[in-house]
C-alpha cells in the first residue's frame, strides 16, 4: 500500500518482457474471477480458431468474449483502483451476466 491507503505499482501493473499490463482487480471474489478467466480463455481460444479458420464473424465475436472478460477482471475500461469497490463488483458481476448470456445465444 502507499501512503495513501491505494495501491502500490506493482499491485497494479505487471511487467512481461518490458511490457506493462494491468492486474486483475484483487478486491475480486475468487468465485468471480474463476468465472471470467472461464470466459478469457475460452474466448482466447475461440480467437486463435477463429484466425485459422479466417471467419471474421467468429473473430469478432471472439474477441468481443475476450473484451468483456477482461473489463470484467479490471484489466480493460476503467482503472479499477479509481472506482469504488461496490463499482467494480457490479461491473465485473454485470460483465459475468454479459458472458454468459453469449452462451445462452449460442
Amino acid at each position: 500500500m502507499d501512503d495513501l491507503g491505494g495501491e502500490t505499482d506493482d499491485e497494479r501493473w505487471l511487467v512481461i518482457d518490458g511490457r506493462r499490463w494491468r492486474r486483475t482487480d484483487p478486491s475480486l471474489p475468487t468465485e468471480l474471477v474463476e468465472a471470467l478467466k472461464s470466459h478469457l480463455g475460452r474466448g482466447r481460444n475461440q480467437v486463435k480458431g477463429a484466425k485459422r479458420s479466417g471467419d471474421d464473424a467468429a473473430l469478432a465475436a471472439a474477441r468481443r468474449r475476450v473484451d468483456l472478460a477482461k473489463h470484467g477482471l479490471g484489466e480493460r475500461g476503467p482503472e479499477w483502483w479509481d472506482d469504488t469497490e461496490a463499482a467494480r463488483l457490479s461491473r465485473a458481476r454485470a460483465a459475468l451476466r454479459d458472458l454468459d448470456a453469449l452462451d445462452d445465444e449460442a
